[in-house]
């Protein structure tokens, strides 16, 4: 076991959080994730309704034998937040995960249930902000991340907040190693969060030819575009990504700027792109626009969710060992 916040709040045996992914993450890879020692999240907005949403909630309840967490997107572009908050406060996951907006509801009907809330953040600001309003942790989304990350190196992030937030802070974003969860456990995180490595993993429900595109490209492919959902969004870089741009062309990008418009700008971008990345996840095509983040250098086959979190803390153990034997 890896002692941390994270394992001793949740009763994990090592401090990962298996990060909620976009059309990936699904309920087989959070069961297989608790199985595993660890506890995985899944995006809210994987199901297309709250009726079918609420399904999934019974099912993790009782098959999932081990902490799960849902995330919410807390911010006006999903429609269907109220409604998912109701069903998180009625069957109370172990923890939510808040992105892209105030987690103030959500703490403030979901907490008294039992469920721990933890905050993505990519600043100070944003860390004292939740951290005001009652949030357990934040997750430091760093410069490595896969899909939006921030801007700054988990090197500097994590101390930084550590510094300035009295709450327990979570790297996420540039980890597919053992010596990488060393290195930001060392920094003073109390966890790591992970997403791309575990998108080629047998049970994922993405199709293969994504799975085989994580294997096949490595960190040198991962570009920033705005196409996706008019913000920079990491995706690789396949030749129909090289084709179209990464960028939004000049008449969207000054729609995007007017402020009487923009608003509608960003959610047509946002509607576009999500169905351009859904249509690629599940089906062969040449419209190939696949998310994912640098730390797909570190797979190199496609396998079961247990085998990676058995990887990752066989190469903490060595990184571990190899760090002690260099002190003398």
């Amino acid at each position: 076991m890896i002692k941390s916040w994270l394992t001793e709040t949740f009763n994990i045996k090592y401090p990962i959080i298996m990060a909620p992914m976009f059309l990936v993450s699904n309920n087989e890879m959070l069961i297989k994730a608790a199985e595993s020692g660890i506890m995985g999240c899944v995006p809210a907005l994987n199901w297309r309704s709250p009726e079918e949403f609420e399904e999934a909630m019974k099912e993790l309840k009782e098959k999932c034998k081990g902490p799960f967490g849902i995330n919410l997107i807390v911010n006006k572009s999903n429609i269907h937040l109220p409604k998912q908050i109701e069903i998180c406060a009625k069957y109370a996951p172990d923890f939510i995960i808040t992105s892209l907006g105030s987690p103030e509801e959500v703490i403030k009907k979901c907490q008294p249930n039992g469920t721990k809330v933890i905050c993505d953040v990519v600043d100070i600001k944003y860390a004292q902000k939740v951290e005001s309003l009652g949030a357990d942790a934040v997750i430091a989304v760093n410069s490595g991340a896969g899909g939006h990350a921030g801007p700054t190196p988990a090197s500097l992030l994590v101390p930084m907040l550590k510094m300035n937030c009295n709450l327990p802070v979570i790297s996420a974003g540039g980890i597919g190693t053992g010596a990488g969860l060393l290195s930001v456990l060392s920094l003073g995180a109390e966890g790591v969060s992970i997403g791309s490595p575990f998108i080629a993993t047998e049970e994922s429900p993405v199709s293969n030819e994504y799975k085989e595109a994580v294997v096949k490209y490595g960190a040198k492919d991962i570009v920033l575009s705005t196409k996706v959902s008019g913000t920079p969004c990491t995706v690789i870089n396949t030749p129909y990504v090289q084709k179209i741009g990464t960028d939004q062309n000049l008449v969207e990008s000054l729609l995007a700027k007017n402020k009487s418009v923009k608003k509608y700008v960003k959610m047509l971008t946002y509607y576009k792109g999500m169905k351009l990345v859904e249509n690629a996840a599940f089906a062969a095509t040449y419209k190939t626009v696949w998310c994912a983040g640098p730390s797909i250098e570190f797979i190199n086959k496609i396998e079961p969710v247990k085998e990676i979190v058995e990887r990752l803390v066989s190469e903490y153990d060595e990184a571990l060992k190899e760090f002690l034997s260099k002190q003398g």
